[in-house]
């Protein structure tokens, strides 16, 4: 009873109140500005350890995500839509393609997918085909992103690392220009996509880093 009634509502009153504090500053390319104008389909491609960051713009950027079917996932799942955004659930062993059907079908009613590029197990900054496919099945621009923040708590025993910026810390998160939509000849599992990818993150998240200076 406490843990599917009341401790949803518990986390989702903590994160609002702890999240408020923040002092919070994105930073767009010019060419995702326009892309976002113009209503183009896009899926926002982050690290795992970033989603306690990345929550707060489920709002302002109309994101819908895959969420776990675990307890914890759960949670998330609850706040995501307290926050006006939409999930499709599924896990790596259970509902996984069912998943990624679901959040290509949210996208095509209107929503932008954020999705952490290196799950759902790891290892850590190691890019996975999901998001090639998502891409080619929405024929969406994939943006890579990057969060920093000037002091986190860092979940050393999770396996993603999570990181959680401490009340009043200023946060930066930075959008890079869109990658075009992936092709229909192109393969998922091309090794030099996900190089790719990854460089791109490590640059968003460098620049954000940059910008707390």
């Amino acid at each position: 009873m406490f843990r599917r009634y009341l401790l949803p509502w518990i986390a989702w009153w903590f994160y609002r109140a702890w999240t408020w504090t923040w002092r919070l500053k994105c930073h767009e390319a010019p060419e995702l500005q326009e892309a976002r104008r113009r209503g183009e389909s896009l899926i926002f491609s982050h690290w795992h350890g970033d989603e306690l960051c990345i929550l707060t713009l489920v709002t302002p950027y109309n994101i819908a995500t895959m969420t776990s079917t675990s307890k914890d996932g759960q949670l998330i799942d609850f706040i995501i839509r307290r926050l006006s955004g939409a999930t499709s659930k599924g896990s790596s062993t259970r509902g996984g393609i069912g998943a990624l059907k679901g959040l290509v079908r949210l996208m095509r009613e209107g929503y932008c997918a954020s999705m952490a590029v290196d799950g759902p197990k790891g290892p850590l900054h190691k890019v996975k085909p999901g998001v090639f496919e998502l891409s080619r099945l929405a024929n969406a621009r994939i943006v890579p992103m990057g969060a920093a923040s000037s002091r986190s708590i860092v979940f050393h025993k999770a396996w993603n690392k999570a990181k959680l910026p401490k009340p009043f810390a200023r946060v930066h998160v930075h959008f890079s220009a869109p990658w075009s939509p992936i092709g229909r000849d192109d393969d998922a599992k091309d090794i030099r996509l996900a190089e790719r990818l990854a460089n791109d993150i490590a640059k968003a998240c460098q620049s954000a880093a940059e910008n707390l200076r």
